[in-house]
């Protein structure tokens, strides 16, 4: 395999939920890539299509209500669209592999934790059971629970053991790219900087690239190579950690910025983005981001704007940057 190409590519997805209720328009049009050994975060509100997109890439929408419409997913040479379930089965855990957002329903409650790592073990080497036991085992000590809990069940472990287990079953067969899922919203604060820094260390051993979905722009900042902002299904910015953090371009993404407290100045006033993310089953016309914006035209409630390169390897869909008689007046 050629090791010059993406480790993922994602082209033109657009996916729908149709229900008795209307159709829910998830993804649209999402186009974005990562690199060998690189780290991507994918940011956003709840509802922005984060966890669609990565069910998305490991063929996991569930159908119905889901229906991929378009669009190309290119997984370390695999075109997981187009694939089997059983030549998937031989993907999923190999090539790719995801950690879900909750650990309490990601693990089968009536297996015990050496079953569940060995299974992923046994599906994806020729090795023999008791080989893939002891694998199993140390893969439990790396990620830092005692070999002697392996015969465990889910409900006898903590959650932030949970997720580590959850880690293990990941990348116990080390695959090229790692989808983690929010992996730490259903721990406590004071686990979720262990479980980030087991992510990263092990992610660095293996030398795994990983799509990090989250909410929180410090994970991001900490973590990230690059970084794509989502907003109602669409991909707004995207550009390398420095750039987008630095030359904030697109006014969602400026709004999450000042919606975060100032740690240097705790006077400072926070600038939440007014109004709620659109019903997705009856986006806005235009630029999904216009009834919010504070820097909107008419002309952002009927032209939609397309992704455009305003710097090297950073974009942003902002009519904006389109039309000279339209400027952003940030002193406002």
């Amino acid at each position: 395999m050629d090791e010059n190409k993406n480790a993922l590519q994602v082209e033109h997805l657009t996916i729908d939920y149709v229900t008795a209720d209307g159709t829910v328009h998830a993804v649209n049009d999402v186009s974005f890539s990562i690199g060998r050994q690189r780290v991507m975060g994918l940011v956003g509100e709840t509802g922005a299509g984060k966890t669609s997109t990565a069910l998305a890439i490991m063929n996991l929408i569930p159908s119905p209500p889901g229906v991929i419409r378009s669009g190309k997913i290119n997984v370390n040479g695999y075109d997981t669209l187009s694939m089997s379930d059983s030549a998937l089965d031989k993907v999923r855990g190999k090539e790719v592999a995801m950690i879900f957002q909750d650990p309490m329903t990601a693990l089968n409650p009536v297996l015990t934790i050496v079953d569940q790592i060995t299974e992923s073990i046994l599906l994806h080497e020729n090795i023999s059971k008791s080989d893939a036991v002891k694998k199993a085992i140390r893969m439990l000590e790396q990620v830092g629970i005692k070999g002697n809990r392996a015969y465990d069940y889910p409900h006898q472990l903590s959650g932030g053991m949970k997720q580590r287990v959850v880690i293990a079953i990941a990348l116990c067969c080390n695959p090229n790219l790692l989808i983690a899922d929010e992996p730490t919203t259903a721990l406590d604060v004071t686990i979720q900087a262990q479980v980030l820094e087991l992510i990263e260390e092990l992610r660095e051993e293996f030398h795994t690239s990983m799509l990090l979905i989250t909410h929180d722009l410090g994970i991001i900042a900490e973590m990230c190579d690059e970084v794509s902002v989502m907003y109602a299904g669409q991909i707004v910015e995207s550009g390398s950690i420095k750039d987008v953090f630095t030359q904030t371009l697109h006014p969602y993404t400026e709004g999450l910025f000042n919606s975060l407290p100032n740690i240097h100045d705790r006077s400072v006033r926070l600038h939440p983005i007014p109004g709620l993310m659109p019903d997705p089953t009856d986006l806005p016309s235009g630029c999904p981001f216009h009834p919010r914006c504070r820097y909107a035209k008419e002309i952002c409630s009927r032209e939609k704007p397309v992704m455009r390169e305003l710097g090297r390897d950073h974009f942003a869909a902002c009519l904006a940057y389109a039309d000279p008689e339209f400027r952003i007046d940030r002193s406002k």
